[in-house]
């Protein structure tokens, strides 16, 4: 069964870090290297320098950025830049955002979650994982020992009871409330209501949870679970390490946008592409269109949005002038190439 639990947030000061978009950023793995310059030099005390820390040339298995990210840590908590929250408590985070021309608020609730292998199917995952991300996580979870990004896991709430149990924690005072450079806004309330937390525990615990973004982390959440029950004699079962810190949201919440992967193949010789193309050609109309920036990814997107029940595929790369752009000339001949096993929705991908 899934179990949930109220922790004690760590949080910037807002008497000593009063704009709070200078300090925040993405997750690790959507961090590319000039991303992660201008988080630096946006300020000296960003999050960056804990969540993706820079690499330098003398780094060495004793002091290298996992070290650094602990030292910086301990520092801020020192200094009273960062501030433990007084009560346990779970967290109401409404995310709102603009996508296309349309706003959307997307509801997560961040709370601990009790960590479980994959066999028992309480945590259900939808990808694989790499070697390399996951012992990035681990080695800076053992440096940390802190959860510092949660990850996204989705929920049922058919009958809507979490929803209205959540309800009321909005008419308090939100503890974070601000607005990005980039126009999003992040409101956030701190739940610490026993009959609340009561509730949203009860009707949590017999559903499972399926992991949207953060497999790496869940992964590495686990490996460290498992060393430190080997390094305790005696465990009550309810240690840090438990546990992984994660955002929960409804699958119908109205601002829980799902886009299509984008999918790269690679390896393909040269001499077998005239071939892709005529069978291509033999299952979909094929447009091309000029690769002429500036506005050449919102054409896409608009033949993208265009009867997506029908099914829209771009590709990029394999015509070297042009991308091209695929419809379907008939769906069911279409899916009778993909296995009988396969869902409705797997084959709609």
């Amino acid at each position: 069964m899934v179990d949930i639990h109220p922790f004690r947030g760590v949080r910037y000061n807002q008497a000593i870090i009063s704009d709070l978009a200078q300090v925040i950023c993405p997750p690790y793995d959507i961090i590319p290297p000039h991303m992660q310059s201008e988080l630096y030099e946006r300020s000296e005390h960003n999050f960056i320098q804990l969540e993706h820390t820079r690499e330098l040339p003398q780094d060495t298995a004793a002091e290298n950025k996992y070290t650094r990210a602990a030292a910086t840590l301990t520092r801020w908590l020192a200094q009273g830049i960062l501030t433990a929250e007084e009560t346990p408590a779970v967290y109401l985070h409404d995310h709102h955002f603009r996508y296309q021309g349309q706003e959307y608020r997307r509801r997560g609730i961040i709370t601990l979650v009790r960590l479980e292998e994959w066999e028992s199917r309480v945590i259900r995952p939808h990808e694989g994982t790499l070697a390399n991300p996951k012992s990035d996580r681990l080695r800076l979870l053992r440096a940390l020992q802190a959860d510092t990004s949660s990850i996204m896991a989705l929920f049922e709430d058919r009958h809507k009871i979490i929803a209205s149990a959540l309800a009321a924690g909005e008419k308090d005072e939100p503890v974070i409330h601000f607005n990005t450079d980039s126009g999003e806004k992040h409101v956030l309330w701190a739940i610490s209501e026993a009959e609340t937390l009561a509730q949203l525990r009860q009707h949590l615990a017999h559903q499972p949870l399926y992991i949207a973004d953060g497999h790496h982390r869940y992964e590495s959440a686990l490996a460290y679970h498992r060393e430190q029950r080997k390094k305790l004699a005696k465990s009550h079962g309810d240690e840090g390490f438990d546990f992984v810190m994660m955002e929960l949201v409804d699958f119908a919440d109205p601002g829980l946008v799902i886009l299509p992967p984008h999918r790269l193949v690679r390896g393909l010789p040269a001499k077998k592409m005239d071939g892709i193309l005529n069978g291509l050609a033999s299952l979909f109309q094929v447009q091309k269109l000029p690769f002429a920036p500036p506005d050449v990814w919102q054409k896409v997107n608009v033949f993208l949005a265009e009867n997506e029940s029908q099914g829209r595929i771009a590709i990029f790369g394999l015509d070297s002038r042009d991308i091209l752009l695929l419809k379907p000339h008939d769906l069911t001949s279409l899916n009778k190439l993909i296995p009988d096993s396969r869902s409705e929705q797997y084959r709609r991908l």
